[in-house]
């Protein structure tokens, strides 16, 4: 009909992004079951490093990356969702270092109260950010759900020397954020008809992103780890690195990249659900935190940046690598350093 209104996904959703994943501590318990597998000597990374891909030796030179990641919406607009739940997926093999290969599309849909147009301009915008990736949507499975929702399995590949894990951070690194933090503030804003279309155009271009840059940083030994910041947002994330590599990070709050409007939303007490899922998982391994940290630092994020940890020597190649990638003012912006482990797994400097 002429006058029919524009369809706004994210009301046919419970949470926004990668803040509809289940909370840290509960996916620690699911995972974690009692029956005790052979090991298979093949799997390079397996789940028991909460890392952002399996990794599989092939046996022909390069290592298979294979990952998979969906969720709800956290845009209004179709295709903008379908780009930013692609980019979000493919980062995850960017974040081992890798190159993606291909994609199948995995789609949720309610059919009864949104129709095969929405979910066609969903798919369209995966597709657009597989181009940009380089890659194609091979295939895929769609299913009936009372809640949309996108995203893709995607297969990579990398070389054993560019392999990048979560786990591997030394002390005397210094800390790296490609891409400033405030996703889930803000789609938790434009749920309650706050944030504004200029606030909302900035977060979709940052989640739009690719973290191509990844691949690059792959090439460089001195990267001794790298994730993305997703749903468990930088404190949870950063909690898992530090774990895995037992180490402790030492982050400057004050030098952490925001987006517009986040901070504005956070003195109102505007979040999603699932900030405070993350605060309980990392409140006993960080410092006390004032609530203005709580809320950025437990920020789900949907296509979040690289966190990445470097060494000293490595620091200026780092440097020109990001500025050559667009990424001046963010990424080339030092956020902590990794210390030997200390009593927290996260230190808090102003």
């Amino acid at each position: 009909m002429e006058n029919e209104l524009p369809v706004k996904l994210t009301q046919f959703s419970r949470g926004s992004g990668c803040g509809c994943k289940i909370s840290p501590a509960a996916l620690r318990e699911i995972i974690g079951g009692e029956e005790v597998l052979p090991p298979d000597p093949r799997i390079i990374v397996g789940y028991q490093s909460s890392d952002d891909a399996a990794v599989f030796d092939s046996g022909n030179g390069a290592l298979l990356i294979s990952t998979t990641d969906f969720f709800m919406p956290v845009v209004d607009d179709a295709f903008d969702f379908g780009k930013i739940a692609a980019a979000n997926a493919l980062s995850d093999v960017y974040a081992m270092g890798g190159t993606p290969l291909f994609a199948l599309a995995i789609l949720g849909w309610p059919v009864d109260k949104l129709s095969a147009t929405e979910a066609r301009r969903v798919m369209e915008g995966g597709r657009f950010s597989c181009r940009m990736a380089g890659i194609t949507i091979a295939g895929g499975h769609s299913i009936d759900s009372p809640e949309p929702f996108f995203g893709l399995a995607v297969t990579g590949s990398v070389l054993p020397a560019h392999l990048k894990r979560n786990d591997t951070a030394q002390p005397g690194d210094a800390l790296y954020l490609t891409k400033p933090l405030g996703s889930g503030t803000l789609a938790a804003a434009a749920k309650r008809g706050l944030a504004t279309a200029e606030q909302m155009e900035t977060a979709t271009s940052y989640m739009s992103a690719l973290n191509q840059v990844g691949t690059a940083l792959g090439a460089l030994p001195g990267v001794h780890a790298m994730t993305d910041v997703t749903g468990f947002g930088l404190g949870g994330h950063l909690v898992e690195v530090c774990e895995g590599s037992h180490t402790t990070a030492v982050l400057r709050v004050d030098q952490l990249p925001v987006m517009p409007g986040v901070v504005d939303y956070h003195k109102a007490f505007v979040y999603p659900d699932m900030t405070m899922k993350t605060f309980q998982f990392i409140t006993d391994k960080c410092t006390a935190l004032s609530a203005a940290q709580i809320l950025l630092l437990c920020d789900p994020q949907s296509s979040g940046g690289l966190l990445v940890s470097v060494s000293p020597e490595e620091e200026k190649n780092y440097l020109a690598l990001v500025r050559d990638f667009g990424l001046a003012g963010v990424a080339d912006r030092p956020i902590g350093r990794m210390e030997q482990r200390g009593e927290k797994l996260i230190v808090l400097q102003s």
